[in-house]
């Protein structure tokens, strides 16, 4: 009856990056030039695939949806960002705070299966030169990006089937710039920390699984390149090389964000455990001393 009597939070409070004037000045510059440079280069790229005929391939198709993907989870929730930096009262409403959950884990779902897409497609190019045109297909082309778009919202669908039901009573302090799951699933009314783990876990988990299948996808090209020496083989290292890049700079802070929460949560846990026994040992100390 009591958890019935506590209402609803209709808000959240971002606390944002920093509170130092200069230091706000130098995240507004930086991130609306990083946002600004990010925009304009995946719409030149969309663009150039788009009125090029000779871009008109399947390497080419998968990147240009890759721009367009990039550019979606860029502004998920960086212009917010960027409008809440000098506001002195950050929030965002619950609908914005779910809203920002489904739209990060579907384009972050959907990039990863994307990333393994396009690998699949350079260890077809190289490996496979003579079954490329059959593999690769417009229709296999279309049936991947349809299946990048439809794991990734499964993948959100899930993460959100338990929060959305959730009780948030207070508090409503999100010690972040946007709205991130491990965080916003930490202030609801009841013990999360097995779901907690849960989501980590499984994020986490996927992130590692398809980063370790796109490693040894492009160790398989990088072989085979290495046994042929010619100028289409030192054009396909470029290609993969950049493209490893790429999925480094992806999966990297992936992995460590979520490694990294996983582990403070479980030794946040481990200390409140450890914290609760010295109480009671001390409690049995001062008892067993007032005895005397």
């Amino acid at each position: 009856m009591e958890g019935a009597n506590h209402s609803r939070v209709s808000e959240f409070v971002l606390l944002g990056l920093t509170d130092s004037p200069e230091l706000q000045i130098f995240f507004f510059v930086m991130f609306s030039l990083f946002y600004l440079m990010s925009m304009l280069g995946n719409c030149l790229i969309l663009l150039t695939v788009l009125f090029s005929p000779h871009l008109h391939s399947p390497m080419y198709f998968l990147l240009s949806n890759l721009s367009l993907i990039d550019m979606c989870l860029s502004s998920f929730a960086t212009p917010k960002m960027i409008v809440d930096i000098f506001a002195q009262h950050k929030t965002i409403s619950f609908e914005g705070c779910i809203s920002q959950i489904f739209f990060l884990h579907l384009f972050t779902g959907t990039e990863i299966v994307l990333l393994i897409s396009m690998s699949f497609d350079r260890y077809i190019a190289i490996c496979k030169p003579l079954h490329y045109s059959s593999v690769m297909s417009q229709s296999m082309c279309v049936g991947l990006v349809v299946a990048s778009w439809t794991v990734g919202f499964l993948h959100t669908m899930t993460q959100l089937a338990f929060t959305l039901y959730l009780p948030f009573c207070g508090p409503n302090v999100v010690d972040s710039f946007f709205c991130d799951l491990p965080l916003v699933i930490q202030l609801a009314c009841i013990d999360t920390y097995i779901l907690g783990i849960f989501m980590i876990s499984t994020s986490g988990v996927i992130a590692l699984i398809s980063f370790l299948l796109l490693l040894t996808s492009y160790i398989t090209v990088l072989v085979t390149i290495k046994d042929h020496s010619s100028s289409g083989s030192s054009k396909a290292l470029s290609t993969c090389t950049a493209h490893f890049i790429v999925v480094s700079m992806f999966f990297g802070p992936c992995i460590f964000i979520y490694v990294n929460q996983e582990v403070k949560t479980a030794v946040k846990k481990k200390l409140i455990r450890q914290m609760k026994k010295n109480k009671i040992n001390i409690f049995k100390i001062l008892t067993s001393h007032l005895k005397f």
